[in-house]
């Protein structure tokens, strides 16, 4: 029962992906999944900086007020998608035995995809 959930789960995830790929993308949303929920978060430290998060924010012209966890809860959500864009660049450049991340990586990632759509027509080839 447990593996037909996380293949429901985890569905989004493998495509475009084969083998030990999807399985590595697999354990990142398990671990992360997991730590979201265990982990004791410090409010105080971020990767991203929330103030840039909520200049962005504010950047749009119905954005009156923002709530002091919304910043919170994108910067989470930008560094999760960061994460996740980047390790599917890294394994084209590993396919194409490189080590170094280049556009052509990312423009890859993205279309190998459909969840990245949206990026198609932002992020040159």
């Amino acid at each position: 029962m447990e593996d037909s959930t996380n293949q429901f789960i985890f569905g989004n995830v493998a495509r475009g992906l084969d083998g030990s790929h999807r399985a590595t993308l697999q354990a990142y949303w398990q671990d992360m999944i997991r730590d979201i929920e265990t982990r004791d978060h410090d409010f105080k430290t971020h990767a991203l900086p929330l103030a840039r998060i909520k200049k962005v924010m504010k950047s749009d012209e119905e954005v009156k007020m923002i709530a002091a966890e919304a910043p919170i809860l994108f910067a989470k959500g930008c560094e999760i998608f960061i994460t996740e864009l980047t390790m599917r660049a890294w394994i084209h450049a590993e396919e194409n035995k490189r080590r170094t991340l280049q556009r052509s990586d990312i423009a890859n990632a993205i279309s190998r995809s459909d969840m990245f759509d949206f990026l198609i027509d932002i992020v040159p080839r």
